[in-house]
C-alpha cells in the first residue's frame, strides 16, 4: 500500500463515517473510485463487442452528435494523459506514488475504448447506447466525490495545492458530465432500415437507452389513447422479431430437426428389433409378435420427437435475458429490510450525525428504484417470450392443419383444433410470465430464511413450520379448485354446445314449440355449473384467508416463541420490523410456487397435446401424380383400392378409369356407394392402399357442400386469381348469377357471412362452381353440383357450363350427379355400386347391356326424360319462359333457408338502389345476352361499388368510459343493502390488520424497560393473536358473503334473464344477429360474470383498504407527510387515468381481432380439400399469419402499457418510502424507533398495492362491460306469450283441419315490403294442396305465417273457426306439424330428438319409426332408441336425418301437415319413401307442399302458384296445365307437360 498511496492512508474510518463532514482519503478516490467505471467496460466490451459483431442494423451516416461525442471523447484520453505526462515530468523533482501513474494510465486507454465503441456502434446501426450510457453514469458518480473533496480542501486551506491536476480533473468531470448527457440523446436511423419505409413504425426500435428503461417510448400511445378511444390505424407495426413470418419458420426449423432425430433413432430400433427377432428364430425360440410390439411400443415411447426442446433452441436464448434480470432483482430486494434495521438503529442512538439518516433513506429509495426498473424489464423480456410463442405455435398448427390425413382430422375435431390455438398456445404464454419463479421462489425463501435466522435466531423455525404446514394446505385447495375447474369448464361446454344447437336449429324449435323443454336442459346444466362455482368460491375463500393471514400467522408463532424461549429475549422494534419486512418479501414466492407447479401441469398437458398434433400422419403428396406427360388420358386410375383411414375396410376397390381428355365423365350411383370418395380419391384426400392414380394439368374441384369463405362474392370468385373483368363476367353470366347480383345489396362486393349464411343452398353452390370456372384448370372435379339448384337454374348450367355446348367444353370434367336428364349428354357414364365400378360406358351402350344402370333408370324415369328435341327448344330467347316481372331469373327456387332467405331479400332488395324509380325490375326485362354483347361498363357494376354493404352489422365495441350505471346495474342484482355492508366489512377486516400492527409497535416499545416487558408478555401476544385473528375470520367471512352468496346469485339472475330473453325473441331477432355473437354473450359475458367480476371485485377492495391503511398509518406518525401526499395522489390518478383509458381500448380491440383467427382458421379446416385442390396452401397460411399479427398489435400495446403503469406507479411507492424515512429522520426525536419501523415497513409494502389497484381498476372496467352486454340481449322485445290462459283452444282442436286466409298480408321486418299481399283462399279438411312459385314468390312465408313465427300485417287467418292470432303461440305450435327442408337434429339420444318431453311409449316410437321406414337401421344399433346423435346430427346421413323429422311427423299426427319439401342431397329413393308414406299415414290430413320436384304434387286436391306474395292461379292441376300459364310454363321446364 505505501508504494501505491505513497505517505497517505488508503482509508480511515473515522473520518469518512463518524466525521460531521464527511469525507475520503485521496488515494481510495484516486485508486477505487476511479477505477471502477473502467473495470466495467473492460469486463463488458468483449460481450459487446461479440453481440455488435453478430447484430448489424445498416450503418449510420457521421452527424453532428457522433462527432461532439468523438471529440469529447479523444479530449478525455488527452486530459488523462495531461495528468500521466505531469507525473513523469514531477518524478525528477519529488518520489512519486506509483498511483498517479497507474490511474491516468488506465482512464486514459478506458476513454480510448469508449472512444472507439461510440464508432463502431455507429457502423452497426446502434442507435442509442446502454452500454456507454452506464459507464457515463458511473464515471460521474464516482467523480462526484473527489469533486466535492477538492472544493472542501480548497476552501479549508484558502490555496489549491497542486493546480495543474485541480485543473484536468475539473474538465475531467465537465467532459464526463457533457458525455452523460449527449448519450441520453439519439441518433438516427440506419440507412434502408424498415423504420423509414414502414408507416407507423413501432418507436420501440428508435427509442433511446433511457426511453426503453422506463418504458417512456410508450407514452404517445398513452396520451393518444386518452383524447379519443383508440382504433387498430393508431397501433403500430409489430417489430420484425416478433412477427410471425420470422418466429414461425424459427420454430418449425428446430421442430423439423426433432423430427429427423427422432426418425433417425427409430430406424435404428427398428433395426435392432428384426435383428434380435431374427436370432430368436435360428435359435428355435418361440417368439410371439405381441412381445415384438412391446418391444417396439417401449423404444416408440422414447423416440417421439419432443416439441419442448424445439421451444427451447428457438426461444430460450432470448428468455434467459430476463431470468438474468430477475436473478438481479431478487438479490436487490434484500438490501431495503436490511437499510431499514440501520434506519431503526440510526433513530435509537444519539450522537449519530444526521447524513446518515439522510444517506439510508436515499439508498431505500435508489434500491427501490433500481429494483423497479430490472423488474419490469425482466418482465418484458418473459411477456415478449411469450407472445412470440403464441405465435409460432398458432402459425405450426395452422400449416399442419391443412396438411394432416383424414384419419389425423377424426382424432381431433374443428372444436379441439381451435382449443389448442385458443387455450393451449394461452398457456404457454401465461407459463413464460411465471416460469421464472421455479428458481426464484426458492433463492428468494433461502435468502429470507438465512436473514431471518441472523435476526431472530432459531425461533424462526417456528415460523417456518407454520409455512410449511400452509404450503400443502395451499396445494391441496390449489388441487381441488383445478378439478372444480374442470369440471366447471365441461358444464360450461356442455351448455355451450347446447346453446349452440338451440341457437341454430331455433327455428325448428319454435316451429315444434319445444323451447320450454330445452331451456329446462340448459338450466339443469347450468344449476350443476353454478354449485361448482359455489363450491370453487367456499376454497377461494379459504384460499384468500390462508394467503392474506400467513405473514401474519408467521410473524405471531416466530415473535411468541421468541420472547417465551428465552427470558433474554427481547423483542424490539429493529428486530420486529425487519423480520416482517422480511416476513412479507417470503409471502410472494410461498403463493407463487403452488400456482406456478399447477401453471407447469396445465402446460405439460398442452405441451403433450400440440406435440401430438404436430406428430400426425401428413397426406402423402405422391398419392397422385402430377407429374406432367404426354398422354391422350386426363385421368387414369389403375386397380385403385382406397380407404378413408388406414385400418379400415377400403371404401373403393377395383377402380380402374381412363379418362379421354377434354372428355365428359357423369358418376352415377345410389346414396353411399362412394362417388364423393371417388373424387376425393381423385385428389389425394383418401389412403391409397393399391394402385396408381395420375392427372395432367391443373385440377378444380366443387365440392357436394359448397364450401364459402367470410369475404366478398368477388373475393370467392376470384379465390387468389387477378381479375379481368370480360372473363369475370362471362362467369357470372354462364353461372346464373347475374340476376342474383341484382338481388344482393351491394352487388359482387357484398360481404357473404361465414359459411355462407347469407346466399341460399343454389347460390352457394353457384358461387363455388363460378369459382371452378373461373381459375381455368385443366380437369374439373364436380361433385353433384346440380342437386342444390332448381330444374330450370340446373339446365342453364349444364348447357352454360358443364354440357357440350358449355364454356368448359374442351376440358375434362367428372361429374358426380342424380340428374338423370343430364345423362344422354355426356361422353361417358360409370356406374358405382356398393364402392366397385359396376358398368361404364355411353348412355346408348349401358341402356343397352340392361344392367344396373338400366335398373337405376327405371327407378327414376321422370314421366319421360327430356328428349333432345327439347333441348333445343330451351335455348330460344328465355323470354316466354319467365314472365317479364320475376325479379330474379335465375335464382333458384331451392331455399335451404327459405324464411332467412326472403328476409334477406326483401331486406336487400330495399336497400339496394334497384327500388328506386330509375330502374323498376318489372320494366327491365331481363335478356340473355352473350358475353361478348355485353357492356362492360354496365351502369349497374359502378352502382353496385359505391354501395358496399353489409348484411350483418359489425359487433358494437363500446368506447370511452364504463358509466356509472352498469355498476348500479350489478349493485342492484347482487343487492344494494348487501353490497354495502360488503364494503364495511372489507374496511374493518383492514382496520383489524391496522390495529395488529400498532399493537406490535406498541409491544417493541417494552423493550426499553425488561422488567415491563416481562410482565406483559402474555397480555401482548395474546391480544396480537386475538387481532390477527378476527383479520382472518373477517376476511372468510367476506369472501363466503360475497363470492359464494351475493355474486353467485348475480350470475345466476342474469344468466336466467338472458336465456328466457332469448328464447323469447322472435324469429327476427336470430336473422339478424349472427349465432355466434349470441353464443358469446353465453360463453365469454357469462363466464366473466361468473369469475372474472366477483375476483377483480374482491382484490380491489382488498388493495383499496390495503393502501388508504398505508396513507393514513404514515400521516398518522408524520403530519408532514399529508404535504406529500396531495401531489402523489395527483400524479397517480392522472397516470391511472391515461392507463386505464388506453389500456380498456387496447383490450377491446384485442378481443375484437382475436376472434377472426379462429374464425378464419375453422373455416380453413372446413375447406382444406377444396384449398388443397387449388393449390392455395400458402396464401391461406399468409392470411392466417395475417390475422394473428393484427391481434398481436394490439397485444403487445397492452403488454407495455402494463410495464409503462408499473414503473411510474412503482416510482410513487418509492417516493412514499422515501418520504416516510425522510420524515422519521426528520422527526427523529419525537419518534419512537417502533413507529419508525411500523411507517417505513408498511411503505416498503404499498407499492405492490398500488400496482395492483390501477390494474385492477382498468380490469374492472374492462369486465364489468360484460354485465351491460348481457343486460343489453335480456332486454330483447319478446314476440306474442306462449300460452294465453283465457283464449286457451279446446283440446282436440284442429278436429277438421279447415284453414281460411283472409285478406292476408305480411313483412318481414317493419319497414320492409309486404311479402304476402292481401291473400285469400279457403281449404277444406283433408285437401292436399301444393305449393309452387319462383324464389322470393312467399312460398315458405305462407307456411311461417301459419305458424306464427311472421304476424300479420292485415286480415287474419282462422283454423276451424279460431281465430290463430288470438291464441298462445305453443297452443297453436303445438297442434300444427312441419316436416322442415333442412332436417335438424340435436345432439343427444334418438328419444329425445323424437320426443323431448317424454309423451309417448317405446311402443308409439317404434311404430312411427317403421312408418318412417328407419326401423331397420335403428333396430341394428347396438343402442337402439338411446342412439347418440352426434351435434346436427352429423352421424346420421342426410337421408336419414331427413326421415327422422318425418318419424317426429309421425308421432305429433296432427290435422295439419306442413311439408316444406327438400331437395338438395336427398335421392329420389328417400323422397318416394316420403312422398309414400305421408299419402297413407296423414290421408284425412290437411296437407300443404311446398314443391321442388313438380311430380310430387301432381296428384294433389288443388295448387296454389304464389307470385311476387299474390295468388296468380289456384286450382287443380289438370286445369292448371289447360290454361297455359305460369304453372304450364314449370311443367315443360320439368318435362311434365
Amino acid at each position: 500500500m505505501e508504494r501505491l498511496c505513497g505517505d497517505e492512508p488508503f482509508w480511515e474510518h473515522n473520518r469518512t463515517f463518524y466525521a460531521d463532514v464527511p469525507d475520503l482519503t485521496e488515494c481510495f478516490q484516486l485508486s477505487v473510485l476511479s477505477w471502477t467505471p473502467c473495470i466495467y467496460l473492460w469486463l463488458i466490451s468483449p460481450l459487446y463487442l461479440f453481440y455488435l459483431k453478430r447484430n448489424n442494423k445498416g450503418y449510420i451516416m457521421m452527424s453532428l452528435l457522433n462527432r461532439v461525442k468523438t471529440v469529447f471523447g479523444f479530449i478525455l484520453w488527452i486530459v488523462c494523459w495531461t495528468d500521466l505526462f505531469a507525473s513523469f515530468y514531477e518524478m525528477k523533482e519529488k518520489d512519486i506514488p506509483l498511483i498517479y501513474f497507474i490511474t491516468p494510465l488506465i482512464v486514459g486507454m478506458t476513454m480510448l475504448l469508449a472512444t472507439f465503441i461510440i464508432q463502431f456502434e455507429r457502423l452497426r446501426g446502434v442507435q442509442s447506447s446502454g452500454v456507454l450510457f452506464i459507464f457515463w453514469t458511473l464515471s460521474v458518480l464516482c467523480a462526484i466525490v473527489p469533486f466535492r473533496s477538492k472544493i472542501i480542501h480548497a476552501s479549508t486551506k484558502g490555496e489549491i495545492k497542486d493546480t495543474l491536476r485541480f485543473t484536468t480533473f475539473y474538465m475531467y468531470f465537465g467532459l464526463t458530465l457533457a458525455e452523460l448527457i449527449l448519450s441520453c440523446f439519439n441518433e438516427k436511423p440506419p440507412l434502408f432500415s424498415s423504420v423509414v419505409t414502414d408507416p407507423n413504425p413501432c418507436p420501440e426500435s428508435t427509442a433511446g437507452f433511457l426511453s426503453r428503461l422506463t418504458f417512456w417510448w410508450f407514452t404517445s400511445l398513452a396520451i393518444k389513447g386518452y383524447k379519443n378511444p383508440l382504433e387498430t390505424k393508431d397501433l403500430w407495426s409489430l417489430n420484425k422479431q416478433d412477427c410471425s413470418d420470422t418466429v414461425v419458420p424459427e420454430l418449425l426449423r428446430e421442430w423439423e430437426v426433432e423430427k429427423s432425430k427422432a426418425k433417425s433413432t427409430e430406424q435404428d430400433v427398428n433395426g435392432q428389433v428384426v435383428y434380435s427377432r431374427a436370432g430368436k428364430e435360428a435359435n428355435h425360440v418361440e417368439v410371439s409378435p405381441e412381445e415384438v410390439e412391446v418391444l417396439l411400443s417401449d423404444r416408440k415411447k422414447s423416440h417421439q420427437p419432443s416439441f419442448l426442446r424445439a421451444l427451447l433452441r428457438a426461444f430460450g436464448p432470448y428468455f434467459l435475458i430476463g431470468s438474468a434480470f430477475k436473478l438481479l432483482q431478487d438479490l436487490i430486494t434484500f438490501i431495503n429490510p436490511q437499510l431499514l434495521r440501520m434506519l431503526i438503529e440510526f433513530t435509537k442512538e444519539e450522537r449519530v450525525p444526521s447524513w446518515w439518516g439522510f444517506s439510508l433513506a436515499f439508498l431505500m429509495f435508489c434500491c427501490a428504484l433500481l429494483q423497479t426498473l430490472i423488474l419490469h424489464q425482466h418482465f418484458q423480456y418473459c411477456f415478449v417470450t411469450g407472445m412470440r410463442l403464441r405465435s409460432a405455435i398458432i402459425g405450426a398448427i395452422y400449416r399442419k392443419s391443412l396438411v394432416i390425413t383424414n384419419e389425423a382430422k377424426r382424432s381431433s375435431t374443428v372444436g379441439e383444433v381451435v382449443n389448442l390455438m385458443s387455450v393451449d398456445a394461452q398457456r404457454f404464454m401465461d407459463l413464460t410470465t411465471f416460469l421464472n419463479m421455479l428458481w426464484s421462489s426458492p433463492l428468494q425463501i433461502i435468502l429470507a430464511l438465512f436473514f431471518l435466522w441472523q435476526t431472530l435466531g432459531p425461533s424462526v423455525l417456528a415460523g417456518v413450520a407454520v409455512m410449511i404446514l400452509l404450503i400443502p394446505l395451499n396445494a391441496v385447495i390449489a388441487m381441488k379448485t383445478r378439478t372444480y375447474q374442470v369440471e366447471q369448464m365441461q358444464y360450461k361446454d356442455a351448455r355451450i354446445k347446447l346453446m349452440n344447437e338451440i341457437l341454430n336449429g331455433m327455428k325448428v324449435l319454435k316451429l315444434y314449440a319445444w323451447e320450454v323443454s330445452f331451456k329446462e336442459k340448459v338450466l339443469q346444466i347450468r344449476q350443476k355449473e353454478l354449485n361448482v362455482l359455489r363450491k370453487t368460491a367456499y376454497l377461494s375463500a379459504l384460499s384468500t384467508m390462508a394467503w392474506t393471514s400467513a405473514p401474519f400467522l408467521v410473524a405471531l408463532t416466530t415473535f411468541a416463541v421468541y420472547v417465551t424461549v428465552d427470558k433474554e429475549n427481547v423483542l424490539d422494534a429493529e428486530k420486529a420490523f425487519v423480520s416482517l419486512s422480511l416476513f412479507n418479501i417470503l409471502r410472494f414466492p410461498l403463493n407463487m410456487l403452488p400456482q406456478v407447479i399447477s401453471s407447469l401441469a396445465q402446460a405439460s398437458v398442452s405441451l403433450r397435446r400440440v406435440q401430438e398434433f404436430l406428430s400426425h400422419d401428413e397426406l402423402n403428396p405422391d398419392n397422385v401424380d402430377r407429374k406432367p406427360a404426354p398422354s391422350d388420358y386426363a385421368v387414369t386410375v389403375v386397380n385403385g383400392k382406397f380407404s378413408w383411414l388406414k385400418k379400415d375396410s377400403p371404401t373403393l376397390q377395383n377402380i380402374n378409369v381412363l379418362v379421354p381428355q377434354g372428355s365428359l365423365l357423369a358418376v352415377v350411383g345410389h346414396v353411399g356407394c362412394g362417388k364423393s370418395s371417388l373424387v376425393s380419391a381423385l385428389l389425394g384426400e383418401m389412403e391409397k392402399l393399391e394402385g396408381h392414380i395420375s392427372i395432367r394439368g391443373s385440377v378444380a374441384y366443387v365440392p357436394q357442400q359448397a364450401w364459402i369463405q367470410n369475404a366478398t362474392l368477388r373475393d370467392n370468385i376470384l379465390f387468389g386469381k387477378p381479375y379481368v373483368e370480360q372473363k369475370y363476367r362471362c362467369v357470372l353470366e354462364a353461372c346464373a348469377l347475374t340476376p342474383d347480383l341484382e338481388v344482393l345489396p351491394g352487388g359482387d362486393q357484398t360481404e357473404i357471412g361465414e359459411k355462407g349464411i347469407n346466399l341460399s343452398g343454389g347460390q352457394r353452390q353457384r358461387v363455388s362452381l363460378a369459382r371452378a370456372l373461373y381459375s381455368e384448370a385443366d380437369v374439373y372435379l364436380l361433385d353433384d353440383p346440380l342437386s342444390a339448384v332448381d330444374a330450370h337454374v340446373a339446365k342453364h348450367i349444364f348447357d352454360n357450363v358443364i354440357g357440350p355446348e358449355g364454356a368448359l367444353r374442351g376440358k375434362t370434367r367428372i361429374l358426380v350427379t342424380h340428374g338423370i336428364s343430364f345423362l344422354p349428354q355426356v361422353d361417358n357414364i360409370m356406374v358405382l355400386v356398393d364402392g366397385m365400378v359396376s358398368e361404364m360406358g355411353s348412355y346408348q351402350d349401358l341402356l343397352k347391356q340392361n344392367g344396373a344402370f338400366a335398373d337405376f333408370l327405371r327407378n327414376y324415369s321422370l314421366e319421360d326424360i327430356i328428349e333432345d328435341a327439347e333441348v333445343t327448344e330451351v335455348l330460344m330467347d328465355e323470354e316466354e319462359l319467365f314472365p317479364d316481372d320475376a325479379l330474379s331469373n335465375h335464382t333458384d327456387m331451392v331455399d335451404n333457408e327459405p324464411a332467412v332467405n326472403e328476409a334477406r331479400r326483401q331486406f336487400m332488395r330495399q336497400m339496394s338502389v334497384m327500388s328506386n324509380d330509375v330502374e323498376n325490375p318489372k320494366t327491365k326485362s331481363i335478356r340473355r345476352r352473350r358475353c361478348s354483347e355485353r357492356r362492360h361498363g354496365d351502369q349497374q357494376q359502378e352502382k353496385k361499388e359505391a354501395k358496399g354493404e353489409k348484411l350483418i352489422q359489425a359487433e358494437t365495441t363500446e368506447t370511452g368510459r364504463v358509466k356509472f350505471k352498469v355498476y348500479w346495474e350489478y349493485a342492484k342484482v347482487v343487492g344494494p343493502l348487501l353490497s354495502i355492508f360488503i364494503c364495511f366489512l372489507y374496511a374493518s377486516q383492514s382496520a383489524a390488520a391496522i390495529g395488529a400492527n400498532i399493537w406490535l409497535s406498541q409491544w417493541t416499545n417494552d423493550a426499553r424497560n425488561n422488567t415491563i416487558a416481562h410482565e406483559k408478555v402474555h397480555m401482548r401476544v395474546g391480544v396480537y393473536a386475538a387481532l390477527g385473528i378476527t383479520q382472518g375470520l373477517l376476511i372468510l367471512a367476506n369472501c363466503f358473503l360475497c363470492r359464494a352468496y351475493s355474486m353467485l346469485k348475480a350470475a345466476h339472475t342474469t344468466h336466467l334473464n338472458v336465456l328466457h330473453a332469448v328464447l323469447r325473441a322472435p324469429q327476427a331477432f336470430f336473422e339478424a344477429t349472427p349465432s355466434g355473437r349470441v353464443l358469446n354473450r353465453f360463453s365469454k359475458d357469462v363466464d366473466t360474470i361468473d369469475t372474472l367480476i366477483p375476483e377483480n371485485i374482491d382484490i380491489w377492495m382488498r388493495t383499496f383498504w390495503y393502501t388508504v391503511n398505508v396513507l393514513l398509518v404514515c400521516s398518522a406518525l408524520t403530519p408532514m407527510f399529508l404535504i406529500v401526499i396531495v401531489p402523489l395522489m395527483m400524479f397517480y390518478w392522472w397516470v391511472q387515468r391515461f392507463y386505464v383509458a388506453t389500456s380498456r381500448q387496447l383490450k377491446r380491440l384485442e378481443s375484437v381481432s382475436r376472434s377472426p383467427i379462429y374464425s378464419h382458421f375453422s373455416e380453413s379446416i372446413t375447406g382444406t380439400s377444396v384449398i388443397r385442390a387449388y393449390g392455395r396452401n400458402s396464401a391461406f397460411v399468409l392470411m392466417s399469419d395475417m390475422k394473428v399479427d393484427e391481434n398481436q398489435k394490439s397485444y403487445y400495446p397492452g403488454i407495455v402499457s402494463n410495464r409503462w403503469l408499473g414503473v411510474r406507479i412503482e416510482f410513487i411507492g418509492n417516493c412514499i418510502v422515501l418520504f416516510a424515512a425522510l420524515f422519521a429522520v426528520i422527526g427523529k426525536e419525537s419518534l419512537n424507533p417502533s413507529l419508525v419501523g411500523l411507517s417505513v415497513s408498511y411503505a416498503l409494502q404499498v407499492t405492490m398495492s398500488l400496482n395492483w389497484m390501477v390494474r385492477m381498476t382498468s380490469d374492472l372496467e374492462s369486465n364489468i362491460v360484460a354485465v351491460e352486454r348481457v343486460k343489453e340481449y335480456s332486454e330483447t322485445p319478446p314476440e306474442a306469450p306462449w300460452e294465453v290462459e283465457d283464449k286457451k283452444p279446446p283440446g282436440d282442436w284442429p278436429s277438421e283441419g279447415n284453414v281460411e286466409f283472409v285478406d292476408y298480408s305480411v313483412r318481414y321486418r317493419a319497414g320492409l315490403d309486404l311479402v304476402l299481399r292481401n291473400i285469400s283462399l279457403k281449404v277444406k279438411g283433408g285437401e292436399k294442396i301444393g305449393i309452387v312459385g319462383r324464389t322470393g314468390a312467399g312460398k315458405s312465408s305462407m307456411t311461417l305465417c301459419l305458424f306464427r313465427l311472421l304476424e300479420a300485417a292485415g286480415g287474419e287467418i282462422t283454423i276451424d273457426g279460431v281465430k290463430i292470432k288470438e291464441i298462445g303461440l305453443h297452443d297453436l305450435r303445438s297442434k300444427l306439424t312441419i316436416i322442415p327442408q333442412e332436417p335438424v337434429l340435436f345432439s343427444g339420444s334418438l328419444r329425445m330428438n323424437l320426443d323431448p318431453f317424454e309423451k309417448y311409449s317405446d311402443d308409439d316410437l317404434w311404430n312411427a319409426l317403421t312408418l318412417s321406414h328407419l326401423h331397420k337401421f335403428v333396430s341394428n344399433q347396438p343402442a337402439k332408441l338411446d342412439l347418440e346423435c352426434s351435434e346436427g346430427g352429423e352421424n346420421l346421413s342426410v337421408g336419414q336425418r331427413q326421415l327422422v323429422c318425418l318419424a317426429r311427423a309421425l308421432l305429433r299426427k296432427t290435422r295439419i301437415l306442413i311439408l316444406d319439401e327438400a331437395t338438395a342431397a336427398i335421392d329420389l329413393e328417400t323422397d318416394d319413401l316420403i312422398q309414400s308414406t305421408i299419402r297413407t299415414q296423414f290421408e284425412d290430413c290437411t296437407i300443404f307442399t311446398i314443391a321442388h320436384r313438380l311430380n310430387t304434387i301432381m296428384d294433389y286436391t288443388r295448387v296454389l302458384v304464389l307470385d311476387k306474395g299474390q295468388v296468380a292461379e289456384f286450382d287443380t292441376p289438370v286445369n292448371l296445365i289447360t290454361q297455359k300459364g305460369i304453372f304450364y310454363g314449370m311443367a315443360k321446364d320439368a318435362g311434365l307437360a
